[in-house]
Formats: structure tokens, sequence, C-alpha cells
């Protein structure tokens, strides 16, 4: 039986290979809707290529460029951010890869849960602004959330079979980005392009200055205690600059299991989407003659504040990792249009953070209300 595939943000980094994957199972995937913010010749290429039944261009601008292309088709075009909430409703497909980046993927993933949808989550920002609200829905629909992320699917692999058995601790992986073992002296003249270049994954633009920051590291702290459902200091950081070893759960009797790999996000998209099951795959297998030494060692939180900023904002809980994340979200926007220095991000999200009012148990709109309180306050700091 073919599982019908939602990909929101297919034309990202994510949903490109998502799409290959289900080019190598058509027996197994369909892709039923492809969803897009702005990039509509590769959205319709998509189309034309997958022939989905729904495709979103959330710009409306796009709207008539998207429409024309698919004239000849019989596929249904919807514009605007709307429909990218009301698509999610739909009950035109089984699962859905949550792959918007940033808090825009936060309302279509809660929508995909509320009617009953398998989520496949790539978008960590989620469970971050709002994790109580997100997997209480999930725990209350009886939906499972897979998770996609190399290192949470890791823990994730980890855990099946163990049942109700104790976790003591898990350990989050990182590669350390593409600037480890520098200092500040140096990070002070960073710029975008080389912030770009991360020594082992390619991904998008946003989540390599996240890496490069080690904020990406902290957000997937956070998505962990949601995901899992642990206490901040059962999670550990580890920098790991091989990135074989995906990350790792240790057990109440002492026992450690690892998942490995080489680095390729097909490997976890694959088994999101094809669980409980694993299907065969040609991705390139990791040789323990190379490399032949892995290492580890604790992350430089003195140098990269942005980890312990998320740390604090996990221990803190409440509102307070929402408004990290958005903060956050307006530094690497503008960073990337070279309008801050690279560690002008740490400086925006810290005095954001001590900005906004803390909530302790914040309700929906509370969250949404401190999201955009924090956008607009980091905004305010380089008048954006």
């Amino acid at each position: 039986m073919v599982k019908r595939i939602a990909i929101f943000g297919s034309t990202g980094s994510i949903g490109r290979q998502t799409l290959e994957v289900i080019a190598a199972h058509p027996d197994k995937f369909s892709a039923e809707v492809l969803t897009a913010y702005t990039n509509e010749k590769l959205l319709i290429e998509q189309a034309l290529a997958f022939n989905p039944d729904i495709v979103v261009i959330a710009d409306d601008k796009k709207y008539e460029a998207v429409k024309e292309a698919l004239s000849n088709t019989h596929i249904k075009v919807f514009a605007g951010e709307n429909a990218l909430n009301e698509v999610a409703l739909m009950d035109c497909y089984d699962l859905m890869i949550a792959a918007i980046v940033g808090y825009a993927g936060f309302k279509p993933t809660l929508n995909a849960i509320e009617t009953g949808k398998v989520v496949a989550l790539a978008n960590k920002e989620t469970l971050v602004v709002a994790g109580d609200i997100v997997m209480r829905k999930a725990y209350e629909k009886k939906v499972p959330v897979i998770p996609v992320d190399s290192e949470h699917s890791a823990i994730f692999q980890c855990l099946v079979g163990e049942g109700r058995n104790k976790i003591e601790k898990i350990v989050l992986t990182a590669s350390g980005g593409p600037f480890l073992g520098k200092k500040p002296n140096f990070l002070v003249n960073v710029k975008r392009d080389h912030a770009l270049q991360h020594p082992n994954w390619s991904m998008g633009a946003k989540i390599t200055i996240d890496s490069a920051t080690l904020m990406n590291k902290g957000l997937e702290m956070i998505e962990a205690k949601w995901l899992f459902s642990l206490h901040p200091e059962q999670i550990q950081v580890m920098i790991h600059p091989q990135s074989i070893i995906h990350s790792m759960v240790q057990f109440e009797d002492g026992s450690i299991k690892a998942q490995m790999g080489l680095p390729d996000m097909k490997l976890p998209i694959q088994y999101a989407l094809s669980f409980p099951q694993r299907i065969p795959s040609n991705f390139p297998r990791y040789d323990f003659k190379k490399p032949s030494t892995l290492t580890f060692e604790e992350p430089d939180m003195r140098t990269f504040r942005n980890l312990s900023l998320a740390i604090d904002a996990l221990y803190k809980g409440g509102n307070m990792p929402c408004v990290l994340n958005a903060a956050n979200e307006i530094a690497v926007f503008a960073f990337l249009r070279n309008r801050i220095g690279f560690l002008d991000i740490t400086a925006m999200v810290e005095k954001t953070m001590e900005k906004i009012s803390f909530i302790e148990n914040p309700s929906l709109n509370e969250y949404l209300d401190s999201d955009a309180e924090a956008r607009n306050y980091a905004a305010s700091l380089i008048q954006l």
C-alpha cells in the first residue's frame, strides 16, 4: 500500500532529499502535497516530476506563475500562508514531512496533529516554541511524532524495543561546525560565506548558521526534552567532529546504545517514512577504517555562548525557549544579510531574553504573543 506524503517545505534541503527517497521507492511512497514559500521555479519542477494532488506557494505574488505552469495538469494550486494551514487539515495525505524552516512551520504541524496525521518532524522550532502543547495534542490524538533530525532520529532508533526501560541520559553529538576550536578574537571577523561552509553536512542556510553558533544543538536539547519526556539534566551534548555517531542513549544499568552511519540526511528521512520497517537503500556505507578514530570533547560554551543561552532557556522553561528561538531567527536573518556580525547573533538573543517578560505556563496565544514580541524587540535592536 502506497503511503501518501505531504512535504511542507519541499524546496528546502530536507524537502529535496525527501523527494529523492520517494523517487527511489515509488512502490511505497507518493508525493501528494508539495509546498514552498518563494521558490516557485523549483516547486513547479517538482510538481511536474511528481504529479502531486496539491501544491501551495505561500508567497501570493507567485501564484499566477505556478498556476499557469501547472494549468495542463490536474494539480490543485493554492497560495498564501493561510493555505499552508488549511491544506494541513485536509485528508489527502497520510504522513507530513514537517520541513518548513523556523516558526513558520509551527501552525501547519499542529494542524496535521489535530487531524490525526503522522508527523515526521524536521522542524525543531515547532517543539522549541511550544513543545508542551504540541506533544500533549499528539498524545491526545494518539499521533506518532517521528523525528527526522539526525540526532533525534538516532535517539528514537536506540529506544525502539526498549519499552519502559528507564533512560539515565541521552548524549546529543555535534560536529562543532566550521569554527571548532576558534576563539572570539577569530569569530569577531567571521563573514557570511565562511559561516555557511559546514564541514560534514549539506543543509539550508539558517540551520548551517545555527550549527556554526552551536544554537542548533541548544534547540535540539529543547526538542529532545519534549520528544522523549526528559528532564534537562538528562540531556548532554558532546562534540564529535567526525559525525559518525549521531547520538546515544545511556540506560539506568549503565549500558549505552549509539546509532551510527555516514552523515547523510536521507537515512533518517527514509527511516521516518518507512517506520516501523526498515527498507533497502543504496546510501553509502560507513567503513570502520575511514575514519579509524572517533573523538569526543566538551563544547566550548564560553566561546559559543548561544548553547549556554539555550540551556538557560531549557532549564527556565515557560515561554523562554520560544523567546530564544524568535530572537535567534531574527539575528540569523540579519547576519545572512550582512547587517550584523557573527558574535552579534548571541548578543541579540541575550538582550531579547532579558527584555521579554517570563511566563511560566503559557497558553497557545501567549506563546504566539511572546514570539511576536521577541521578534519585534530583536528587530528593533538593529532597526531591521
